[in-house]
């Protein structure tokens, strides 16, 4: 049931928060990309994490759009998803362009520098993309299956069991292919897959009461029930 904001002023602060998560979910996937040579290693609870950084904003892109779905609906999700990714593709076409121009004899980054940090982005986000895109998209239909299922309860249910999937698949996938382009030894897929599987697993559960919080504060706000979506429109149309 979608239900349409009750004032011009709560219309406009409805289409102003969607742009401000999809404005946070661009950015978390975007910089998920370019940063992800670097890997680190965690010790937690007797476990050795071994992860790449790209992994630390990647679980704000799910948060966001578990919220999204939530409040604004399955459609708007999907929207955010498919920007994300026309995002991507152009970060990464600037990227390619940066590592093309050559550097000048003062500058403090040369050639063979930038290349070397930014010059394995086209197949990291190639890789991220092709998982990113079922991982998303996946993410959303379960969420919503279990939306439909549970008649709008149990949000924790829906947000952990769609996330811990969709997260396995993507955190798969794109070792998968990393390791297919020879950009990670295939010795280290196994490890890789565990520890980032798990690491996936322990933010999502740890950020299901900030999403329980967001959800709680549109309901409060916008007067909503259980399982009611909220519908924005366009700014050009609540000017009109």
């Amino acid at each position: 049931m979608e239900q349409l904001p009750r004032t011009q002023k709560d219309a406009r602060w409805a289409f102003n928060v969607y742009l401000i998560l999809g404005a946070l979910f661009i950015c978390s996937l975007v910089v998920s990309n370019l940063i992800f040579q670097k890997f680190f290693y965690w010790d937690f609870l007797g476990y050795h994490f071994e992860i790449s950084v790209g992994i630390l904003p990647y679980p704000v892109t799910f948060l966001i759009t578990d919220l999204i779905s939530e409040i604004y609906g399955k459609k708007r999700a999907n929207q955010v998803v498919t920007a994300g990714v026309f995002a991507s593709f152009f970060s990464l076409l600037i990227v390619y362009v940066s590592d093309v121009v050559p550097a000048t004899a003062w500058s403090p980054i040369d050639n063979t520098l930038f290349s070397k940090v930014f010059g394995a982005t086209a197949i990291a986000v190639l890789a991220s993309m092709l998982a990113y895109l079922f991982a998303q998209y996946l993410d959303i239909q379960l969420f919503h299956f279990w939306k439909k299922l549970t008649k709008g309860k149990h949000l924790w249910l829906r947000n952990n069991f769609s996330t811990f999937l969709s997260q396995f698949v993507d955190t798969f996938t794109v070792l998968l292919l990393l390791c297919s382009f020879g950009k990670i030894d295939w010795a280290l897929f196994g490890g890789l897959l565990l520890s980032g599987f798990l690491f996936k697993v322990l933010v999502a559960v740890c950020d299901t009461p900030f999403l329980y919080a967001g959800v709680h504060a549109f309901r409060r706000r916008f007067g909503l029930a259980q399982g009611e979506e909220l519908t924005v429109a366009f700014q050009s149309q609540q000017e009109k």
